[in-house]
């Protein structure tokens, strides 16, 4: 009858938001309708944005025109009778008087367009990783991935913070980059990316809570053979974080990994069906963060 050697253990021990300031936010370019009728136009001044459309109809029985100032006029409908439309869009902010050709010096037929500054689009930013709810092994030194972009401008810096703490900047980032976090203590932390673009505009991404545990010794006990083919045994480990069992059948042969588990309780419980040696060696290690 063939005697059964205990196996033998190796234990090896591895401890592996802020808001922005207010900003307008930007309305979607309108069209403004002037009637163009004999001698006047009404309304005679009106208020728009930058970007914003004007549209002279005629609804008198005269000829006329809208013509805007300069010595070459800003536009110039030339001279039409009704039913006639025409437009002009302003891309930027100040007064333009105009006036028809016709009939300014003897009827005053005149009018204002007063153009507003457009309204400052506030940066977009978010954090793709880590995700929600990720588990690290204190202290953390990883990447934050991030996205920023500014529909009417350039992004300028992104600050990110866990909490209320800034763990520091990006200066006129890329659309997608990433930022190196050096030692994150252990604790619950929230992250956040701000970013500002190029007129002061600022915006938060959505949190990101994570966890930074400090991890406990890694402990093998209750070594036990169910079966002439299997091996078990118990290891202590940290809820959360991810750790590999290693075996060797023999010295001085290598390592070789056959389990990776993300622990959801401590001990854990190993069962190694393929132990069909009568002599073997483990380890379990944790896992670097990712």
């Amino acid at each position: 009858m063939k005697t059964w050697k205990p196996m033998q253990l190796i234990i090896l021990m591895a401890l592996g938001g802020l808001t922005g300031g207010g900003a307008r936010v930007a309305q979607a370019a309108t069209t403004t309708d002037v009637a163009v009728g004999d001698n006047f136009f009404s309304p005679i001044n009106v208020t728009i944005n930058a970007n914003d459309t004007v549209r002279w109809t005629w609804t008198g029985i005269g000829t006329h025109t809208t013509t805007g100032p300069g010595t070459v006029p800003l536009w110039d409908s030339s001279l039409h009778t009704g039913g006639f439309v025409f437009t002009h869009t302003f891309p930027s902010a100040g007064s333009f008087a105009y006036s028809c050709t016709l009939h300014a010096a003897f009827f005053n037929q005149r009018g204002t367009v007063t153009v507003q500054a457009a309204a400052n689009v506030p940066p977009s930013v978010a954090i793709s990783a880590p995700t929600n709810n990720a588990v690290f092994a204190a202290p953390w030194t990883g990447t934050i991935q991030a996205a920023a972009s500014d529909s009417d401008g350039t992004v300028s810096r992104v600050d990110f913070f866990a909490g209320s703490t800034k763990l520091g900047s990006v200066a006129n980032p890329p659309a997608n980059f990433g930022f190196a976090v050096t030692n994150l203590a252990a604790g619950s932390h929230t992250l956040t990316a701000v970013a500002t673009d190029n007129l002061g505009a600022t915006n938060t991404s959505a949190a990101v809570a994570i966890q930074v545990l400090t991890p406990v010794p890694i402990v093998l006990s209750s070594a036990t053979r169910p079966s002439p083919t299997s091996f078990q045994f118990l290891y202590t480990a940290t809820p959360g974080l991810k750790y590999v069992v290693n075996r060797s059948r023999g010295l001085p042969g290598g390592l070789t990994p056959i389990q990776t588990n993300r622990a959801a309780s401590s001990p854990v419980t190993f069962l190694d069906n393929a132990a069909v040696d009568s002599l073997g060696f483990y380890s379990v290690t944790l896992l670097p963060n990712p």
